[in-house]
């Protein structure tokens, strides 16, 4: 039996069931006909060969291990209870569960793929006991390996595998005197009086339930999230941390797609998931159900009440008490980019449906390293594995600073990061380190009347470089070894990086087909164009000080140093010759380079030379030994005014800081919970058209896109104070210039 939403009109007797999933109208309560069921299984026959399903005997073992868990689980509270003195009548009821949630639990897990779980205890059981005792009584199982706590984290975890299944399990202590078998998760009354890390532990199981819950055929919308996500992973584009959506943002709008085609197979499902999304007018917010208050005084994600909430880019809100928004560190390049996919994907679907392709099509991956002339090359390399794992782990989490300053720079329309790492080759890194590499791909802004101008990248590398090192300082994680280097390079020169087969150049992708048949070049959408708001929704820039531009003639120059092999010990010279005509459409020069014009150069103390590839330019930043001091920060005014900033012209200098747009506007309605469309009359595909056009024409909530307020909704360990000074201790910082001359 279908389950129905707590939005929807309730079933009593003999009265009508509901009319509507969700928070508005269906668009279409057309039923499935023989094709789409066909469609569907191909659909299913596509996915198997990347490893979706699993077979009946990894299901069982799942099953096995998390039976094993539970009965420890109740064993161990059992124990704690009678330590306590509680009387043996309340200790053979004291109870004690382990609950799933994400993937696992909504029934989309992969091959190899960990489960999350929550292990959810009495009121006498403290969160010391779940990381002491229990801790201790894990180790000694033979059949747990590579068990970690950290107790520490936002969300506080001990991870594991059991008998070779990856585990990560979080606690919360309920007001209850025992936990019942039968424990419902989804009623907003057992938050009350609990501590806000039970709370934040609670939230994902809350949230997964809730979707299921609300979406009208839960096997239709599992498949349907399966295919979605194997779509956006070998797209590039599935990953929370980085700027784009995580596995829960993407099942709730496949969930929100489920609401609008209730009775639809997965093989429509998803045609109308990019037909829906390819439309939507973000930032206008996507929501399975209209937010409750339960009057538990909790933040939750309300733009006419926090001013924060009006800048985010891309809301998607859980639809568990406290309602959050899953997807506040989406950029304005991440956005652009998932747009396009969406808009991709519909043209693809389309030709499937139309019988002029397969759905492998789909999931082709994009060649990332042919889309762009120029990359960032970020490495991050530490001395150990041990010390190595760590240090990615907090470089990653970061990466998106260093995409929100890049798109900050006048003169970069889009920084596209790619989600996948990279080991670092021989021939860069030293023998005995252990490396890391990300690539990130920029797109140029047009150049109308000059005939070449100087892009200063030392502030955007330095405040990324900067705000890392600070968040190591603060917990303790620095250590000898640990580098970060930025290195610009070109597309030709991506093979000193990378296997050849990635950097071949390969038939035309499916972007440059879709953009081709769009009546565009091949480069994305500009984020100045008229569609975008240009304001940006990214971490906090670091307020340090970096050489101010000087402008002069650009001179035109053939230099070796170009391809030079070792990293630079005086100000960097990094040269750009003619972009292509995806991003200047001005003729080509002559062949040839230009030298900008560089600034005072920062006094270093010399350092070794380690091998490094014949091609790029790079910005070091290494921790040693030796002790180079660092230049003063910056003064108050420029640390109050990184944030949030428009585009700016190079670096800030301490006479000119850019300028924080105040925040004027007050919401007095409900219009920041309405979706950008009327809901359908009567739910009939006859209506289908004008509602989904709809959702281009109408206008989007007048929501400013810059978040400046991150510092406040985050955790001190997730965005560290921007007044926290940077660490001079075994700390060396080559602070080099780093300016690109970009001729017309």
């Amino acid at each position: 039996m279908r389950e129905m939403s707590a939005t929807g009109n309730s079933t009593l007797g003999g009265q009508q069931p509901r009319k509507h999933y969700g928070i508005t109208s269906s668009i279409s309560l057309a039923f499935p006909r023989e094709i789409d069921h066909i469609y569907t299984q191909k659909l299913t026959e596509a996915m198997k060969p990347f490893g979706v399903f699993e077979g009946e005997d990894e299901l069982n073992h799942r099953l096995a291990v998390l039976g094993k868990l539970n009965s420890f689980v109740k064993e161990w509270i059992s124990e704690i209870s009678e330590s306590k003195n509680l009387p043996p009548s309340a200790v053979a009821n004291v109870g004690g569960k382990i609950f799933t949630f994400g993937s696992y639990r909504l029934g989309v897990h992969t091959k190899g793929a960990d489960i999350d779980a929550l292990c959810v205890a009495p009121r006498h059981v403290e969160r010391t006991d779940f990381f002491s005792s229990f801790f201790e009584k894990l180790k000694r199982h033979d059949e747990i390996k590579d068990l970690r706590a950290v107790e520490d984290a936002f969300v506080p975890v001990i991870k594991f595998k059991f008998d070779g299944i990856e585990i990560d399990l979080l606690f919360a202590r309920l007001a209850l005197q025992s936990i019942p078998d039968n424990l419902d998760l989804r009623g907003d009354s057992l938050l009350r009086n609990l501590d806000i890390r039970c709370i934040r532990s609670l939230n994902g199981c809350r949230v997964t339930d809730e979707i299921l819950y609300l979406v009208p055929n839960k096997e239709n919308f599992r498949l349907t999230l399966r295919a979605i996500k194997l779509w956006a992973k070998r797209r590039g584009i599935y990953s929370n941390m980085l700027g784009f959506l995580g596995g829960v943002s993407w099942a709730m709008l496949v969930a929100r797609t489920c609401q609008l085609y209730p009775n639809a197979v997965a093989a429509t499902l998803v045609h109308k998931f990019f037909l829906v999304f390819s439309k939507w007018e973000w930032p206008n917010p996507v929501l399975l159900k209209q937010p409750e208050d339960s009057n538990l005084n909790l933040p939750v994600w309300d733009p006419r009440v926090n001013p924060s909430d009006r800048y985010h880019l891309m809301p998607i809100i859980t639809p568990a008490y406290p309602q959050q928004n899953s997807t506040y560190n989406v950029s304005t390049s991440t956005r652009t980019i998932m747009n396009e996919e969406f808009k991709n994907g519909l043209t693809v679907t389309d030709e499937i449906l139309q019988g002029k392709a397969d759905w492998s099509k789909l999931f082709e991956p994009p060649n990332f390293f042919q889309q762009y002339r120029h990359y960032i090359v970020l490495t991050a390399s530490a001395s150990t594995e041990e010390n190595h794992l760590e240090w990615i782990g907090l470089v990653e989490s970061k990466i998106r600073v260093l995409v929100g300053n890049l798109e900050r720079n006048e003169y970069i329309t889009l920084a596209h990061v790619n989600p996948q790492s990279f080991p670092g080759s021989k021939e860069n890194r030293n023998e005995n380190d252990f490396v890391s590499m990300w690539f990130i791909g920029i797109s140029f802004k047009k150049l109308d009347n000059s005939d070449c101008v100087n892009i200063d990248l030392t502030y955007d590398i330095q405040s990324f470089t900067d705000t890392v090192y600070r968040q190591a300082s603060n917990i303790n994680m620095l250590k000898d070894g640990m580098t970060i280097e930025a290195t610009h390079v070109k597309k030709k020169q991506l093979h000193h990086y990378l296997p050849p087969e990635l950097v071949q150049r390969k038939k035309k992708s499916l972007g440059d087909i879709n953009r081709s048949s769009n009546g565009g070049g091949s480069k994305r959408c500009s984020l100045d164009s008229s569609q975008l708001d240009s304001s940006r929704d990214t971490d906090i820039g670091t307020p340090f000080s970096s050489p101010t531009p000087i402008s002069k003639p650009c001179q035109p120059a053939s230099t070796p140093e170009d391809n030079s092999s070792s990293p630079p010990q005086h100000p960097v010279l990094v040269f750009m010759d003619s972009p292509p005509a995806s991003e200047l459409s001005q003729p080509k020069p002559e062949q040839g380079m230009s030298i900008p014009v560089i600034g005072s150069k920062p006094i270093t103390t010399p350092v070794a030379k380690p091998p490094t590839p014949p091609a790029g330019n790079t910005i070091p930043t290494v921790v040693g030994r030796s002790v180079i001091p660092r230049l003063a920060a910056s003064s108050p005014e420029l640390a109050n005014s990184v944030n949030g900033a428009p585009k700016r012209p190079h670096s800030p200098s301490l006479e000119d800081p850019p300028k924080r747009h105040k925040d004027t506007e007050v919401f007095s309605d409900d219009s920041a919970f309405k979706e950008p469309y009327p809901p359908s009359s009567n739910g009939l595909d006859g209506d289908e058209g004008q509602t989904v056009e709809a959702l281009a024409e109408t206008k989007a909530m007048p929501i400013p896109t810059i978040d400046t307020s991150r510092s406040q909704r985050l955790p001190s360990k997730e965005l560290p104070d921007a007044s926290s000074p940077i660490p001079t201790s075994n700390l060396r910082v080559i602070k080099n210039s780093i300016r690109l001359t970009l001729n017309r």
